[in-house]
C-alpha cells in the first residue's frame, strides 16, 4: 500500500506517518525543507518539497497512490496574515484533492475539525449538528471541508474526518496548561464547568487509519474523539494530580476577561503583534465542546482506547522527558 501525507512533519502527521511505517505502507511526504524532515526521511519516507498553496507543485508531485491523507493546515496562529489560513486551509485543499481527483488516487482522506461546529448548545454533537464556525481558523477550516467534500460528491473516493482536541506526546499545544499547574499559577476563567473532549494522538491515527481503509467510510464524515468529554475543571485538577500539585483554586469571571481579550486583540492587531490575551485562547473556558464518536464507532468499528487520565500521564512523562517540565 502506498500513501501521500501533507503536514507530514506536523504533531499529527508524523505520528500518522509513524503508523503507516508501521504497517508496513510505502509512504511519500509533502513537506516544505526544515529540521522536522530528518525524522521522517530515517523511517525510510521519500519527502517530497512540494507548496501545497501552489496548484502546480501538488500536480507535478502527485502519483496514483492508494491512499492521500490530507492533514496540512494553518492553525491558529495571530501574527499570520488571515489571507494566508485561506491559502493553507482552502485553497491548498482544492489543489490537492483536485490533484488527487484527477490523478485517480485510491482514497482521499480530509481532516478536518470538529471546530467547524463552534459551541455546541445539545452536547454531546453528532456529524449532523449544525456549522457555526467561530473564528477566522474555523471559518477557513469549513470552507476547506465544504472543497472536500464537494469532491468526494463528484466521485472522488473520500472521507471526512473530524478530530477533537489532540494532545499526546509530542504534542506542544497543551504544555502551556501543564506549566501553569506546575507553577501554581493556572487560574480558572468562569465556574470550570465547561465542557471539553480530547483525542489523544493514537485513538486519533487509529481514526485516520480505518477511514483508509473501511469500504464503509467511503463518502461519510467521522468525528473522531476519546472516550468521552469532560469539564476543564475536571481537566485541571487530572493535571495537577498527575503533576502532584495541590488542584488549582484560583478563578476569576468569565465576561471581564472576554471583554479585556477583545481590547487587547483591537489594539494588538493594527501593529501586527500577537496579542499576550485574545479571544480565542478565553474560548477554552467559555465554549462547551462535546461530541459522540457513535458513527465512527458503529460503521468503522472506532473504539477509543486512551481514557484522560492515562493520556495525560504519557503527555507528561513526555514533557518531563523533553526537559519541558520539572521531575
Amino acid at each position: 500500500m502506498k500513501a501521500i501525507v501533507t503536514g507530514a512533519t506536523g504533531f499529527t502527521g508524523s505520528a500518522l506517518c509513524r503508523r503507516l511505517v508501521a504497517d508496513g505502507w510505502e509512504v511519500t511526504a509533502f513537506v516544505r525543507e526544515s529540521p522536522r524532515v530528518a525524522p521522517l526521511r530515517a523511517l525510510g519516507i521519500d519527502c517530497v518539497e512540494v507548496d501545497i498553496t501552489d496548484v502546480d507543485s501538488v500536480r507535478n508531485a502527485m502519483t496514483p497512490v492508494d491512499c492521500v491523507f490530507h492533514i496540512a493546515a494553518l492553525f491558529r496562529t495571530e501574527d499570520v496574515d488571515r489571507k494566508q489560513f485561506k491559502r493553507v486551509n482552502v485553497d491548498a485543499v482544492e489543489y490537492v484533492a483536485g490533484a488527487a481527483w484527477e490523478t485517480g488516487v485510491g482514497r482521499f482522506v480530509h481532516c478536518s475539525t470538529v471546530g467547524v461546529q463552534g459551541q455546541i448548545d445539545d452536547p454531546p454533537a453528532d456529524e449532523t449538528y449544525r456549522p457555526r464556525p467561530n473564528d477566522h481558523y474555523q471559518s477557513t477550516k469549513w470552507q476547506g471541508e465544504q472543497v472536500a467534500r464537494r469532491y468526494i460528491e463528484n466521485g472522488l473516493p473520500g472521507v471526512v474526518v473530524r478530530p477533537a482536541g489532540i494532545y499526546g506526546p509530542g504534542d506542544m499545544r497543551f504544555l502551556k496548561l501543564f506549566k501553569a499547574i506546575e507553577h501554581n499559577i493556572f487560574v480558572m476563567i468562569g465556574n470550570g464547568k465547561t465542557l471539553y473532549h480530547l483525542t489523544y494522538i493514537d485513538d486519533l491515527i487509529d481514526g485516520f487509519m480505518l477511514a483508509a481503509e473501511k469500504q464503509e467510510a467511503l463518502g461519510e464524515v467521522f468525528t473522531i474523539a476519546g472516550p468521552r468529554y469532560t469539564t476543564v475543571q475536571e481537566l485541571a485538577d487530572t493535571v495537577a494530580r498527575i503533576l502532584e500539585k495541590k488542584p488549582p483554586r484560583l478563578r476569576v469571571p468569565l465576561w471581564p476577561v472576554q471583554v479585556a481579550a477583545k481590547a487587547c486583540e483591537a489594539v494588538c492587531r493594527p501593529f501586527g503583534i500577537n496579542p499576550p490575551l485574545y479571544p480565542r485562547r478565553v474560548e477554552f473556558f467559555a465554549m462547551d465542546r462535546a461530541f459522540t464518536t457513535e458513527k465512527a464507532q458503529r460503521l468503522l468499528n472506532y473504539t477509543p482506547r486512551f481514557d484522560i487520565q492515562d493520556g495525560l500521564t504519557a503527555s507528561a512523562k513526555w514533557y518531563r522527558k523533553e526537559g519541558l517540565l520539572k521531575k
